[in-house]
């Protein structure tokens, strides 16, 4: 019999995986995938489990190219399915440029830098901030995003695409239920997300120097 993971590491590999699937299908990121569909088999059954390995199914059933072009048409060609967290909550304002420079700092009081092109506020980033360098605080920042993390949700859902899956496997971690719909979801916005507390370090994150800078 496999052993199964403790709570946290359970989160720690879901997160992971949502992480690799939100981001963009080139061949190196694909040959990830296989190694992500080993991890997450050792998961309990619910809808975690499920939400991933549905968006695994199809993503071993679709061409390179396909994939490649569906994700672009997905997440750039549609302004609704944005994966950058703070755009749901302060759009494109000055407060947004406030926001990613308070999420930097944030990754640096834990240690670590973010490396390459992408904002800090990009899905697939935080979630592996969540999964590899701080899990409890990673936890906490997503449940301050839930509002735009859920509204995303919905978008996908109405999409009809795939990439629902990594998304509603997120919202599944998180306390609470997701809300049922765009209503809800911005009720969600204004009054906040329920105030319960949620009870491998690789590329884009790179230790904080401690001689500063």
């Amino acid at each position: 019999m496999t052993d199964r993971p403790t709570d946290v590491v359970a989160t720690r590999i879901a997160l992971q995986a949502a992480s690799v699937c939100l981001q963009y299908p080139d061949e190196t990121l694909r040959a990830e995938f296989s190694s992500v569909r080993r991890a997450v088999e050792v998961l309990d059954v619910g809808l975690t489990r499920e939400r991933l390995t549905s968006f695994l199914d199809h993503a071993a059933a679709t061409g390179p190219l396909a994939l490649a072009q569906h994700y672009v048409a997905t997440f750039d060609q549609r302004r609704r399915c944005c994966l950058y967290l703070t755009w749901w909550s302060d759009g494109e304002t000055r407060r947004r440029g406030a926001s990613l420079a308070a999420l930097k700092a944030r990754y640096r009081a834990a240690g670590v830098d973010v490396l390459g092109d992408e904002l800090p506020d990009h899905l697939p980033l935080v979630l592996e901030y969540a999964a590899t360098v701080d899990i409890a605080d990673g936890l906490a920042l997503l449940q301050e995003q839930r509002a735009g993390l859920e509204l995303l949700r919905l978008a996908l859902i109405d999409a009809g695409t795939p990439y629902r899956g990594p998304v509603e496997a997120v919202c599944s971690l998180l306390p609470g239920p997701s809300p049922a719909d765009v209503a809800a979801a911005k009720k969600l916005a204004r009054t906040g997300p329920p105030r319960e507390q949620v009870g491998i370090e690789l590329a884009p994150f790179a230790p904080v120097p401690t001689g500063g800078r």
